[in-house]
C-alpha cells in the first residue's frame, strides 16, 4: 500500500516571480506569444507612469481580457521600491534610494538647474527651471576608480532594463524629468543589453524623451563604444577621461589598464567620424595629481582633433579614507583657460549639487559609514543644455 508522505512530496514548484511591466523585451515576448498586439504595451506604461502607486494593473484601461489574465500572472507595475527621498537644503537636488527586487539597492538623483543662467553668444538665455535625473545601471562598479564613493562597493549586480526605466517612474513623483544622465552608480556599458533596451524605452512613448537629451557615461569600454551609434544613434556619450596620460589615468582608475589611452581615442576617433557626435569629456580635478598646467596642455593636444566639450568636476570627498583633495579654484579656474584660450576646446566647471545629502558627482554609494562634506548649491545651467 503505498505511503501519503510519497505523493505529498511532490508539491508542484512554485511560480516564477513576477517581471516589471518595463522589462521590455519580456513583456514584448510573452505578449507576442499569447497572441496579443504589442500596441497595448505603452498604454500599461503610460497608466503604471500616472499611477506610480497602484498596486496591480486590473486598473489599465481598454485592455483584451487575454492581457489582464497574463498580467495578473507574470507581471507587476514595478518590482523596485522608493525606500526614501532626501531633499538637499536648498532644495535643487533630491536623492532616492530604491530598493531592487533581490534586495539590493541603488541611488538616483533628481537635479533641478535654470537654463535661464549665463548666457549664448552674449544674449540671455530662454528656458526656466528643468530637471535632470542621474540614473544608476548597476548596483556598485566593477572599475574602482579611486575617487568614487560607487567604487568602494564593489560589484554586486547588474539592473534590469524594468530597474532602470523604474527609476525614472519613481522620481515623476517628484518632478517632471526632462534630461536623463547615466551617471550614476556602476558602469552603464558593462550592462550594454540592459541599457539599449532601457533608453529604448525612454524616447518612445509614452516617456518620449529626447535622445539628445539622454547622456551615457563611460569610462571607455572599447568594444561597446564601437557599437554605440549604431544600437544609441543621438544619445549623448560622456568619457570619464578623468587624466590626459596612461600612466596617470591607470593611478585614479586601475581599470584603464584593459583600455590602453590611445586604442581609446581610435575608438572615439572613430565614433565621432560615423555619428557626428559632439563627445563629453568629464575630468575630475584632483589637487597635485592631474590638475597642473602641463596636464592642461596635454589633454588639449589629446582633444585638438575632436569636436569635444571638457566638463571640470571638482573633487567631492568620500568620507575620512579618501587619498585625494580637491584643486583649487584658482587651478581650476587656470585649467579651463588654457583649454579654452589656447586650445578652443569648449569647456565647463561642474558646479556642486547635493553635497549636503551626499548626492554629488562621485558620491553615490549605498551604505558607506564616513561623515559627508556638507555645502549648499544654488540653480545651476545643466551640461545637458549646453548648446553646441
Amino acid at each position: 500500500m503505498a505511503s501519503s508522505s510519497s505523493s505529498s512530496s511532490s508539491s508542484p514548484p512554485p511560480p516564477p516571480p513576477r517581471r516589471s511591466v518595463f522589462d521590455a523585451a519580456y513583456i514584448r515576448a510573452e505578449f507576442a506569444a499569447a497572441g496579443i498586439s504589442p500596441h497595448f504595451i505603452p498604454l500599461i506604461w503610460k497608466y503604471v507612469l500616472q499611477n506610480p502607486r497602484c498596486g496591480d494593473l486590473d486598473a489599465v484601461p481598454s485592455l483584451p481580457a487575454a492581457a489582464y489574465a497574463l498580467l495578473r500572472q507574470k507581471f507587476q507595475p514595478t518590482t523596485s521600491t522608493l525606500t526614501t527621498a532626501a531633499e538637499s537644503k536648498d532644495h535643487t537636488t533630491t536623492k532616492l534610494l530604491i530598493r531592487l527586487k533581490n534586495g539590493e539597492s541603488v541611488e538616483a538623483v533628481i537635479m533641478r538647474y535654470d537654463t535661464r543662467l549665463g548666457k549664448y553668444d552674449g544674449k540671455p538665455r530662454p528656458g526656466g527651471v528643468r530637471s535632470t535625473l542621474c540614473v544608476s545601471s548597476q548596483v556598485g562598479c566593477k572599475m574602482g576608480c579611486r575617487f568614487c564613493a560607487t567604487g568602494t562597493m564593489g560589484f554586486k549586480s547588474n539592473l534590469s532594463s524594468g530597474e532602470i526605466v523604474e527609476q525614472l517612474v519613481h522620481a515623476s513623483r517628484y518632478s517632471q524629468i526632462r534630461n536623463v544622465v547615466f551617471m550614476g552608480m556602476g558602469e552603464p556599458l558593462n550592462n550594454y543589453t540592459a541599457l539599449v533596451e532601457a533608453i529604448q524605452v525612454l524616447i518612445g512613448s509614452p516617456f518620449q524623451l529626447s535622445p539628445k537629451r539622454i547622456t551615457v557615461s563611460t569610462v571607455g569600454i572599447i568594444h561597446s563604444i564601437n557599437k554605440f551609434n549604431n544600437d544609441l544613434p543621438n544619445i549623448n556619450l560622456a568619457v570619464s577621461l578623468h587624466a590626459p596620460d596612461q600612466d596617470i589615468r591607470c593611478h585614479i582608475m586601475p581599470a584603464a589598464r584593459a583600455f590602453p589611452l590611445v586604442k581609446l581615442m581610435n575608438a572615439l576617433q572613430s565614433y565621432q567620424n560615423e555619428s557626428k557626435q559632439t563627445i563629453f569629456i568629464e575630468y575630475i580635478m584632483l589637487d597635485g595629481v592631474n590638475d597642473q598646467e602641463q596636464h592642461a596642455h596635454q589633454l588639449g593636444k589629446l582633444l585638438e582633433m575632436f569636436k569635444a566639450v571638457v566638463n571640470l568636476i571638482p573633487f567631492n570627498p568620500i568620507g575620512s579614507s579618501n587619498n585625494f583633495k580637491t584643486s583649487s579654484e584658482h587651478n581650476v579656474k587656470k585649467f579651463q583657460k588654457i583649454l579654452r584660450g589656447i586650445y578652443n576646446i569648449r569647456t565647463t566647471i561642474r558646479q556642486q549639487m547635493g553635497q549636503d545629502i551626499a548626492g554629488a558627482c562621485g558620491q553615490l554609494v549605498v551604505s558607506l559609514p564616513d561623515e559627508r562634506s556638507a555645502g549648499g548649491a544654488t540653480l545651476l545651467s545643466d551640461i545637458e543644455d549646453i548648446r553646441i
